[in-house]
């Protein structure tokens, strides 16, 4: 299983792009050969009953690639399902208590949308952050975007990984990568491609190079 520490390229199954009955075959064409490095699952009002059934599919694909589950938002999921990290946001529990409802070797991230923010989530003890929205993006069409400014800035103040996020795709992933990032999130641009390994790994070309 991948550390958090080797991961570069973060993938979400989103409910919002992908039916959840398309899950599995959607997970293993993402994870196919070298694919993205972590796969978090989303699906933004769903039941708890439901998101389990589907993180259960889901996880056994990511468990035979050695790639971290990540569920968004459910901590009890993510206790039920063994997933290697929880991922809340803003205006979530404290990470204290996601802490007292999952397994101690589980990771937490947490989404930041300001320097301030992502400071603060470091000393409350995120393994992770995510940064953004860096762009406009549909998956999240009422945050303001936060553009690459602050990308390098971050980066020389934090030393837990740090996952950009918003609008980013294929086609702007070098000047993401240019502004100071390290690693980012693709959602859109992965779930919508005609050929998801190919452009999983055209992003992983650019991330390494």
């Amino acid at each position: 299983m991948k550390s958090i520490d080797q991961c570069h390229l973060y993938g979400i199954l989103d409910a919002g792009y992908t039916s959840p009955a398309d899950f599995p075959r959607v997970a293993r064409l993402m994870v196919e050969g070298d694919g993205i490095d972590i796969l978090q699952l989303r699906a933004k009002g769903a039941s708890l009953e439901d998101v389990k059934r589907w993180a259960d599919a889901v996880h056994a694909i990511t468990i035979e690639a050695g790639v971290p589950l990540v569920i968004n938002d459910h901590p009890a999921v993510a206790a039920a399902v063994g997933a290697e990290i929880i991922h809340v946001g803003q205006d979530d529990m404290p990470l204290a208590e996601v802490r007292k409802l999952v397994p101690q070797n589980t990771l937490i991230g947490k989404s930041t949308h300001s320097i301030d923010q992502a400071m603060a989530a470091a000393a409350e003890g995120a393994d992770y952050i995510g940064f953004g929205p860096l762009f406009a993006t549909l998956t999240k069409p009422d945050y303001i975007p936060i553009g690459i400014d602050d990308i390098l800035t971050l980066h020389q103040r934090l030393s837990i990984p740090i996952f950009c996020i918003g609008g980013i795709k294929k086609e702007n992933l070098l000047s993401v990568l240019s502004a100071g990032a390290k690693r980012v999130v693709i959602v859109s641009g992965i779930l919508q491609a005609e050929d998801v390994p190919a452009y999983v790994r055209d992003c992983k070309r650019i991330l390494t190079t």
